[in-house]
């Protein structure tokens, strides 16, 4: 069965409130959507998360490189041919992650509908629901207190604090959150690599001696000095995770032989989709580093995509799915289902389960 057609549209969606980090402050989600046709009527779905302060990719950069470069590659493409396939559209360019995730996740969705398998089960199998953590956003402590309150309500016991703007303010945020939400409630940090090295110690140690049971510690310094990163992990107790420093498997392979980090974070949109994940999944295994869940902020497409990768791993221990959580509306028909922290796939639901994403603006090239 080969791929006929492509579209490529856009939308965007507005968030509850703003997302703020150490990297920037976001007011909306805009995604790029891909739809893959194949000869017999199968749809398959992916997006793209324009996210220039991580895979420094923007919306015309995305639209640019699928349609330029991954277009004629993947129309023709026969999905008994995964390898070849794959092979590819990897070897097409370097970077522009975010845009070759988008065809992977759609060219997965197909593979899975063309077996009448929901890509979960073509994937492994192993479940079908994960549970996520939420991410509350950097701002005053009693606005964050706030916000960890009302995610407690809406069910979830897992939260990442985004910190790393000013560090005097951050062991006040912590230290407001911890007691408003008590001991039972995992909390995680992301600097978003906002600290240096031995400030990141400092840091890091000041939460140790406070007792504030902290989960990890996410991507403390920059992405690209993985010494740093070493130094880090070698100096606290807490475990670190690595996130903006691992794109490729070949980063994983390479913080992994530094003894850079305690835990790793795949996200589809830096792996460049499902068959890089895999990969850095494997890695990870066969060294014992356990691995996260995660995504950016993204519509319900890639979290599904997501989703179903997560539920398939056994040796995928935590979740950050919680972009649907932080969005105002969901456009995307079918999928995976969420309530609180809880995100189930059908059973049933052949691929990725979803049917049509409402709003989105097809272009005309």
């Amino acid at each position: 069965m080969k791929i006929v057609d492509i579209h490529i549209g856009k939308i965007k969606i507005p968030l509850k409130k703003p997302f703020k980090t150490a990297l920037r402050t976001v007011y909306f989600a805009e995604d790029i959507i891909v739809k893959l046709l194949t000869r017999s009527g199968l749809v398959g779905f992916g997006s793209a998360a324009p996210t220039l302060a991580i895979t420094g990719e923007s919306s015309d950069s995305i639209i640019s490189c699928l349609h330029h470069i991954l277009k004629p590659k993947i129309i023709g493409a026969d999905l008994s041919q995964l390898e070849k396939v794959m092979g590819e559209l990897h070897s097409s360019f370097v970077n522009n992650t975010s845009a070759l995730a988008a065809i992977d996740m759609a060219y997965y969705d197909l593979l899975a509908q063309s077996l009448n398998l929901p890509l979960f089960k073509y994937l492994g199998g192993f479940h079908n629901l994960v549970f996520t953590d939420i991410t509350i956003s950097a701002n005053s402590p009693e606005v964050m207190v706030a916000d960890a309150l009302v995610a407690l309500d809406e069910g979830f016991q897992d939260l990442k604090l985004k910190l790393g703007v000013n560090p005097s303010l951050d062991f006040i945020r912590v230290q407001a959150v911890r007691t408003a939400v008590g001991n039972q409630v995992k909390i995680s940090l992301d600097a978003n690599q906002a600290w240096g090295a031995k400030e990141a110690v400092r840091i890091i140690r000041r939460f140790e001696k406070l007792n504030l049971n902290i989960e990890f510690v996410e991507q403390p310094v920059k992405a690209k000095k993985i010494s740093d990163l070493r130094y880090v992990s070698e100096h606290v107790e807490t475990d670190i995770l690595a996130d903006e420093s691992v794109f490729s498997p070949f980063d994983a392979l390479q913080l992994i032989n530094n003894k850079a980090c305690d835990l790793i974070n795949l996200k589809l949109a830096k792996a460049g989709g499902i068959y890089n994940a895999t990969k850095i999944l494997n890695i990870a295994e066969a060294a014992g580093i356990e691995c996260v869940m995660g995504c950016m902020l993204e519509s319900q497409i890639s979290v599904t995509a997501a989703a179903h990768f997560a539920a398939a791993k056994k040796s995928i221990v935590r979740c950050d799915l919680d972009s649907p959580a932080l969005l105002a509306e969901n456009p995307v028909v079918g999928g995976v289902q969420v309530e609180g922290n809880t995100l189930t796939l059908s059973e049933t639901d052949v691929g990725l389960g979803i049917k049509d994403v409402i709003g989105v603006e097809y272009l005309k090239f």
